[in-house]
């Protein structure tokens, strides 16, 4: 359920300005506009009016911005507490404009929408409660009043909506597969979760976002992931935020897919696998370069370039957990379990330091910038050797690799041919001409292992004997 946030101040006059505008289009007897919503699981079609801008709110549950809110801690929190006064209804209107990775900026796609409503006028209508508040539209509502344009198109919801009514419809409308501007990757998935969070199945959501059941899986997992690494970035003066991990998606994506891998085969290098990309992720280190991180990746390569201070406080003891009526103690992670959560948490509160808008010349702020340094100078170096390593397995691997694929284009010919006979369509002296290239790859193929095995298995034995039996 969503939280209520009540009415608005000018809740009694919107209702009856609404309803003033609703009584003229019925008696104007001209042609109607409506807008089609999902309404308690049934389409409705709902009037459209024209509202002055500036009497309509922002929603203050919107979705959109969800993660973003964190941006400002205080303003988040008069937002919580009072959203309909001018300063949280302009806090709002700020983040409605900004990058949703970066609320310090404008986000170019709010100057495009500004543009096509300045040229174009608005296409499509808003959506609004009686009392005003807009269930969908805050961002060209943003738009309308930054162009200091006086009316707003809007449909109008039931008298009897709630705000439960509120964040259904708002979630039915920018799931629409027509919608132009989605939610960004993180307030994508506090949305999901806090569908999954109000009782309904994981099936249920993942048919709601229009995405697999798996996928769904995935993304709340992945949220799982980083609300654990901001609980353990810091504290409230310094601590991570959702929306740091905006431009992370794939990455993220990639760590839950290689974790869900190795975990059925041993699940504490799954956690060492998960923690040490991670940290690499909290790093800022590209897509490619998390790719090489593999359950050994510290102990083979990154153990020996870690500066002294990073190893000895990433050293901590796995903690125990004791069990009920035995008295006896058993770890509950293996030791370089431990480690790897400890370097992580490391790099986290460095990083969560840095981001801070705290003094940047504090000894707080100095050692964190070092520190953020010395790991990231750490893992650059030992990602140099395993990018090395892990070329030369792709090359050891590339002679069968492409065995195999031949293998499975012949499958697919002996099926091409089979049609092809039925249908009458074969080019028998084509064909005749491609076996005996075949022939010829063959042969060299053979060769090719004269030179380069030594000790031949069955499958190299039959290869080169049945090209000597060819007389080659």
């Amino acid at each position: 359920m969503g939280k209520d946030f009540g009415r608005p101040p000018r809740a009694d006059e919107n209702r009856e300005q609404v309803e003033r505008r609703l009584k003229e289009i019925e008696e104007g007897g001209g042609v109607r506009e409506t807008l089609t919503v999902e309404w308690r699981t049934q389409p409705l079609h709902v009037e459209v009016i024209d509202m002055p801008v500036e009497d309509l709110y922002y929603n203050p549950g919107t979705h959109r911005i969800q993660a973003q809110r964190s941006h400002n801690p205080e303003r988040d929190k008069l937002l919580d507490e009072a959203p309909w006064v001018p300063e949280s209804q302009e806090y709002l209107h700020h983040l409605l404009q900004m990058l949703p990775e970066d609320p310090d900026k404008v986000d170019p796609a709010f100057g495009e929408l500004m543009e096509s409503l300045r040229n174009d006028r608005q296409k499509e209508p808003g959506l609004i409660t009686r009392d005003g508040v807009l269930v969908n539209g805050n961002t060209r509502r943003a738009a309308l009043k930054e162009l200091a344009v006086a009316n707003i198109r809007v449909g109008v919801l039931p008298e009897s909506c709630t705000w439960d009514d509120i964040n259904a419809v708002e979630l039915s409308l920018q799931l629409r597969p027509d919608q132009r501007r989605e939610y960004s990757y993180i307030n994508r998935l506090l949305a999901m979760d806090e569908q999954h969070a109000s009782g309904r199945p994981i099936a249920d959501v993942a048919k709601e976002f229009r995405i697999r059941t798996s996928t769904c899986e995935q993304d709340l997992w992945v949220l799982t992931c980083l609300r654990d690494l901001i609980e353990r970035s810091g504290d409230e003066d310094a601590r991570l935020r959702l929306l740091d991990f905006e431009r992370h998606q794939e990455k993220l994506r990639e760590v839950y897919r290689r974790y869900t891998k190795e975990s059925p085969v041993s699940r504490d290098n799954a956690e060492l696998l998960k923690e040490t990309r991670l940290a690499a992720i909290v790093l800022e280190f590209s897509k490619t370069d998390v790719r090489l991180i593999e359950p050994d990746f510290r102990e083979r390569y990154l153990d020996k370039r870690l500066p002294e201070e990073l190893k000895t406080e990433a050293e901590a003891p796995a903690t125990g957990v004791t069990i009920p009526g035995l008295n006896r103690t058993m770890k509950s992670a293996a030791p370089k379990v431990a480690q790897a959560k400890a370097l992580t948490d490391l790099i986290l509160e460095a990083k969560a330091v840095t981001t801070a808008k705290g003094d940047p010349l504090s000894e707080r702020s100095r050692v964190a910038i070092a520190r953020f340094s010395a790991a990231q100078e750490a893992f650059e170096a030992a990602l140099e050797p395993a990018g090395k390593d892990a070329r030369v397995r792709k090359r050891k691997q590339a002679a069968q690799d492409r065995i195999t694929d031949a293998c499975q284009d012949i499958e697919q010919c002996i099926t091409d041919l089979t049609l092809a006979r039925a249908s009458g369509s074969l080019d028998e002296e084509a064909f005749d001409e491609a076996v005996l290239t075949l022939r010829e790859t063959l042969t060299k193929l053979a060769v090719a292992t004269q030179r380069s095995i030594k000790a031949p298995g069955d499958g190299v034995s039959w290869l080169r004997e049945s090209v000597r039996k060819e007389g080659v």
